[in-house]
């Protein structure tokens, strides 16, 4: 399979029906590298096709990336109008406007495998593949809770309002219930480092004590880092981000006191959906239902298993 491990935990995988044979291309639809997370599963996307391409000579694949929903659902419109693709590995870049063409990339007899970011309508993909959220913030809180055992105030930073993010809040929340870890604010830093470097600023000018952060997610973190930095601050124990970018992986793996571990979320699962997909074109194998990834906490201990040199992120 792929360098990249995979956690299950209690998520399931649903094993019921197959492609049909002779089925011969899929095509790959994902947003462009807008930013970290998104190019490393640019990346990832890449190499999974080159190999794929090596490992089975009679299939062909389609890759198209997209900067906003308008260009996505015109490369998916094209997939199935030039290339007559017999299935669809889709991330859309917004859930609502991708609905109706992939539903209709479905309605025409094509297999559809949705990740990480669900439909507005359930049921119309036949395999879903995405990141166990809950269990992101889950893990996030558990680690927070065992570095701050007498308590503390933290600032959490949320990212884009969707269900992603307030499922990881949710699950964070729940483990660190009773623990006496004081959230003294919560904000949204979009999943971008600029904004979180604002948020972060008014955090520090507002809080004379801050033990530690909850970034939940590394681009995040960056700009948390840079601002904690600039005000001068000494107080702040730690900051913890999450998804596995390469420079916060390696800082976890060489012992950095500011960034003592990281929560998976990996962007290589745009290769676990195009290899499962694959598998279901070339076999009979039953590869529908959900492939939920599990969150796996890094530390120095283990971050070399997740640290991948040769990725944008």
């Amino acid at each position: 399979m792929h360098r990249f491990k995979l956690g299950l935990g209690a998520a399931a995988i649903a094993l019921v029906a197959a492609f049909p044979a002779g089925a011969q291309t899929i095509g790959v639809s994902i947003p462009a590298a807008t930013h970290g997370w998104a190019g490393g599963m640019n990346y990832f996307a890449q190499d999974a096709v080159a190999r794929l391409e090596k490992t089975y000579p009679d299939l062909d694949f389609v890759l198209a990336t997209a900067a906003d929903p308008s260009k996505q659902v015109s490369d998916i419109e094209d997939m199935v109008a030039t290339r007559n693709i017999d299935a669809l590995v889709v991330l859309p870049f917004e859930s609502e406007p991708l609905t109706g063409p992939v539903q209709a990339v479905k309605q025409a007899g094509k297999w559809v495998t949705v990740v990480d970011r669900g439909l507005s309508v359930e049921g119309i993909q036949d395999l879903y593949v995405a990141g166990d959220n809950p269990g992101f913030g889950r893990v996030s809180g558990e680690y927070m809770r065992s570095k701050l055992p007498d308590g503390g105030k933290i600032v959490v930073l949320r990212g884009i309002p969707t269900t992603i993010d307030n499922e990881r809040v949710e699950g964070f929340q729940s483990a660190i219930e009773g623990s006496g870890i004081e959230v003294i604010g919560m904000e949204h830093g979009n999943w971008n480092r600029d904004t979180a470097f604002t948020v972060m600023q008014d955090f520090l000018s507002r809080n004379p004590q801050i033990d530690a952060v909850w970034a939940s997610d590394d681009d995040m973190a960056v700009g948390v880092l840079a601002a904690i930095e600039a005000a001068g601050r000494k107080d702040v124990k730690f900051v913890l981000g999450g998804a596995g970018m390469k420079e916060m992986i390696a800082r976890t793996r060489d012992n950095d006191a500011m960034i003592p571990a990281n929560v998976t979320y990996p962007p290589s699962m745009i290769a676990t959906a195009i290899e499962v997909t694959a598998l279901g074109l070339v076999s009979k194998a039953p590869v529908s239902g959900n492939f939920i990834i599990g969150s796996v906490l890094v530390t120095p201990e283990n971050a070399a298993q997740f640290y991948y040199p040769d990725s944008p992120f």
